[in-house]
């Protein structure tokens, strides 16, 4: 499996991205897709998710209300749209795919395969 993230660049505060990420090889109908992200100094922490097979969204408390995870019909590509950006929003994205329990969707160590990273700065 292999992840190609896009989407970051430099953005002012209140603004909005959208990343996506494309998924390729074999991906199992229960994996999930997420996006986490890592701030400087910072360890790699969860951002959004989405099961694969039914859809179903889970968001860290910091992102809530402003991020919205989503795939396309074919589930191969996620995306995260990011409104309201805060500088605090700053940070490499990394999507990730894998096969988990529920209870570790927001566990990094849980996700076997990993997009490259894209950089979104959210200036002031």
């Amino acid at each position: 499996v292999q992840l190609q993230a896009s989407g970051g660049g430099l953005v002012q505060a209140g603004g909005s991205l959208r990343l996506s990420c494309v998924a390729s090889g074999r991906i199992g109908s229960t994996y999930v897709l997420a996006w986490f992200r890592q701030a400087p100094g910072k360890e790699r922490d969860f951002g959004a998710c989405i099961r694969r097979n039914n859809g179903v969204t889970y968001y860290a408390d910091a992102v809530k209300g402003r991020f919205t995870i989503s795939r396309d019909s074919a589930e191969n590509t996620v995306y995260l749209q990011m409104n309201s950006l805060k500088p605090e929003d700053t940070a490499v994205y990394y999507c990730a795919t894998g096969s988990m329990i529920l209870s570790s969707l927001r566990d990094y160590r849980a996700y076997t395969y990993w997009g490259q990273g894209t950089l979104v700065t959210v200036s002031s």
